[in-house]
């Protein structure tokens, strides 16, 4: 017989997904992990975030939104679900966004280094054509006449071979150029591979952190099809 919370996470589970499910200590929300953030207690009583999901000990799921963290600090969920006082900071949700920015431009640094990305407008602009590209990335602050036109390029392309475009916004210029290890990277386009597959994982799960779960209910608004103007 099922348990009395598994009849619950049943009961709340998104529609059409089968994964494993947690609640989220905050909202009461059984959600996918990946929609989450797990947090642990640390041996001197501090809070850990815990985004690979491997630290040791009980773990309060939260959902993986900006409000939802700051909702679950003002309601002090993790001192009640790990019954004990833990020291938490106000600014545990700065503090996250900040873990999962480094995350993803880490993975950008990556796929840089496995060979997966072509910067430079016009080396992108002749990558789209040359072969078939994964994802554009724009500097969340470039100019918007470039990113436009590559983006309306990248979707005429990639809708005549039938794949889905996606284009990333989320990093900043001074952020890409950090992640490739060069001054004014504005764009860039990410090659098929694991390295740049991680990447798009890692940007998503920044962008339903920063603008919440609904923005990504098809695709996520920074991994966008790159339809939308």
């Amino acid at each position: 017989m099922a348990s009395a919370r598994q009849r619950t996470l049943d009961a709340e589970a998104p529609e059409g997904h089968d994964g494993p499910l947690r609640l989220c200590a905050a909202t009461r929300l059984a959600r996918p992990l990946d929609e989450l953030i797990r947090f642990v207690a640390a041996p001197d009583g501090s809070l850990v975030p815990d985004l690979a999901r491997e630290l040791p000990g009980r773990g309060v799921w939260v959902l993986a939104e900006k409000q939802a963290v700051d909702a679950a600090v003002k309601q002090r969920v993790f001192d009640k679900s790990l019954k004990r006082q833990l020291k938490v900071p106000r600014e545990l949700s700065s503090q996250v966004e900040d873990l999962l920015l480094k995350r993803a431009i880490g993975a950008l640094a990556l796929a840089n280094k496995a060979g997966l990305v072509t910067t430079g407008f016009a080396q992108v602009e002749e990558a789209l054509e040359k072969q078939p590209i994964l994802a554009l990335v724009h500097g969340a602050d470039a100019a918007a006449g470039g990113s436009l036109r590559l983006t309306r390029k990248f979707t005429a392309i990639s809708s005549a071979s039938g794949r889905r475009p996606r284009v990333i916004d989320i990093l900043s210029v001074e952020q890409m150029s950090l992640a490739i290890g060069r001054p004014n990277v504005v764009h860039a386009a990410l090659e098929h591979g694991g390295a740049a597959e991680k990447f798009l994982s890692e940007a998503e799960r920044l962008a339903r952190y920063r603008r919440g779960i609904s923005a990504l209910t098809t695709s996520a608004s920074t991994t966008h099809d790159a339809l939308e103007t």
